[in-house]
C-alpha cells in the first residue's frame, strides 16, 4: 500500500499519541478505527513510532478468541508544549500535555503597537514557562492573527497588529532557546481540531472564525492548506462592496469590514442601541434582552456571512464546517441570518452540509497554537523545516530517559 503524503502521515502520528495520551492504552484495530485510516497504515505508523522509542508494547488485550491484540501506551508522558496567543492588547498562555489537555493558562495584558512589543512578549513568554513544573517543554507554539511565510522561519505581516515582515520566529527562538512554531491564528485552531477535535474522523473540513476578525482555516485530504505564501483562508479579505467601510488591510469593502467585531460595534452605535463608548458586550446584552434592533444587526451579519461561505463551500468541498471564535456567544443571533442565506445559496446537493458551532474560551487560541508543537514533531521535510526536527528530538530524548 502507498502510504499518503508525508504531512498527513505526520498528523496521524501525532493524532496517535494524542488519543493514547487522552484516552489511555489501546490496540492497532483501535486506533485505526479511531482516528480513520487503515489497518495496514496504522501498522506502519506504529512500526515506525516504536523504532523511534516514542510508543511501547503493553500487556495483551483479552480476546474473544483468535490472536489476542497487543496494547500500545505512551514512552513519553510528561512531554509539555506551550501555546501563546498574541493580539493587539493581551497575550493567552496555555501549558498542554501530549493528548492536548490544557494544564494551566494565563493572560497578560500586552500592546502590540509598543516600540518595544517583543522584549514584552518575550518576557511575558519566559514567565508563563517560569511557572510550569519542570517537565520537558517540546517548544513553543504562537498564533497570531496575520500572515506567516512558513511555521518553521515566522515572518508575519499582521494588519491587526500593525506588525509588517516581522521575524517573530527568529527573534523568539534566540531569545527562549526552544524550538519555536509561529503560524496563523486560525490555521493553528484547524491543526488543533485535526488532531483533537471533530477533524480525527474527517479528512476535508472548514474552521470559520468570528468575532474580531473574519477568518478560516482550510484542511484538504488531513492537511492545513496553507498554498504559496501562506495566506489561505483570509476570507475577512473577500470583497464584499466597492465603497464600503475601510478594513484594517487598508481595502475598502472587506468582508471583515463589514461583519468583524468593530463594524458591529460601529452600525450598533449609528442606530442608536448602544452608547458612543459601549461595546460588543452590551450589544449582546441587548440582543438578548430582546431588542430587535440589536438582533437585526447579528442576523444581517449572519446573512453575509452564509452568502460568502457558500461560496467558499463551492470552492473547496469540505465535510463540514466548524464554526467558533469569540464571537459564537450571540451565534444564536446570527444565525437567524446565516442559516437561511448559507443554505439557499448552495447548490442542492450540498444544502444538508453539517455546521458545527462550538463553545469558545479565550484559552481556545493558545490550545490551537500549543497544537502546532503537537502537530510537527516527523514533519522536519515540511512547512515546520529544522524546528520540527528539534521538537521530535526532544520528544523522543525524553522517551528515551528512565
Amino acid at each position: 500500500m502507498a502510504i499518503r503524503s508525508t504531512t498527513r502521515t505526520d498528523v496521524n502520528r501525532s493524532a496517535i499519541l494524542a488519543q493514547l495520551g487522552a484516552n489511555g492504552p489501546a490496540s492497532r484495530a483501535e486506533l485505526a478505527r479511531v482516528l480513520g485510516v487503515s489497518p495496514a497504515l496504522m501498522t506502519q505508523l506504529v512500526k515506525d513510532l516504536l523504532a523511534d522509542g516514542l510508543l511501547v508494547e503493553l500487556e495483551q488485550a483479552p480476546s474473544n478468541g483468535g490472536r489476542p491484540a497487543r496494547l500500545l501506551g505512551l514512552a513519553a508522558s510528561s512531554s509539555r508544549a506551550i501555546g501563546v496567543k498574541v493580539v493587539a492588547d493581551h497575550v493567552a498562555f496555555v501549558e498542554v500535555g501530549i493528548d492536548g489537555r490544557v494544564l494551566r493558562s494565563a493572560s497578560e495584558p500586552f500592546d502590540a503597537a509598543s516600540s518595544t512589543y517583543l522584549t514584552e512578549l518575550v518576557e511575558r513568554i519566559r514567565h508563563f514557562i517560569s511557572g510550569g513544573a519542570g517537565a520537558t517543554l517540546l517548544g513553543v507554539g504562537v498564533g497570531v492573527p496575520g500572515s506567516v511565510d512558513l511555521p518553521g522561519s515566522g515572518i508575519v505581516d499582521a494588519p491587526q497588529l500593525g506588525w509588517s515582515g516581522v521575524e517573530l520566529g527568529d527573534a523568539l527562538r534566540r531569545a527562549l532557546e526552544l524550538p519555536v512554531i509561529v503560524e496563523n491564528n486560525v490555521n493553528a485552531l484547524a491543526v488543533a481540531e485535526r488532531l483533537f477535535g471533530l477533524g480525527r474522523s474527517h479528512d476535508n473540513f472548514l474552521v470559520v472564525t468570528i468575532g474580531t476578525g473574519i477568518g478560516a482555516g482550510i484542511v484538504v485530504e488531513g492537511s492545513v492548506l496553507r498554498a504559496a505564501s501562506g495566506g489561505a483562508g483570509e476570507i475577512g479579505h473577500i470583497p464584499i462592496t466597492d465603497d464600503g467601510p475601510r478594513c484594517s488591510c487598508g481595502n475598502d469593502g472587506c468582508l471583515e469590514a463589514h461583519i468583524g467585531e468593530a463594524a458591529l460595534v460601529s452600525r450598533a452605535r449609528e442606530r442608536g442601541v448602544i452608547s458612543a463608548t459601549a461595546g460588543v458586550a452590551a450589544l449582546q446584552a441587548a440582543a438578548e434582552a430582546g431588542d430587535a434592533r440589536a438582533a437585526q444587526i447579528f442576523s444581517e451579519a449572519g446573512a453575509l456571512l452564509g452568502r460568502t461561505l457558500a461560496g467558499v463551500v463551492h470552492t473547496i468541498d469540505p465535510a463540514f464546517v466548524v464554526v467558533l471564535g469569540e464571537g459564537v456567544v450571540a451565534w444564536r443571533h446570527w444565525s437567524y441570518g446565516f442559516e437561511p442565506a448559507f443554505r439557499s445559496h448552495l447548490l442542492r446537493h450540498r444544502r444538508s452540509l453539517p455546521v458545527e458551532v462550538e463553545t469558545w474560551q479565550d484559552e481556545s487560541w493558545a490550545q490551537g497554537a500549543a497544537a502546532l508543537v503537537l502537530a510537527t514533531p516527523f514533519d522536519a521535510a515540511g512547512a515546520a523545516g529544522d524546528q520540527g526536527r528539534l521538537i521530535r528530538a526532544r520528544l523522543v530524548e525524553q522517551a528515551a530517559r528512565p
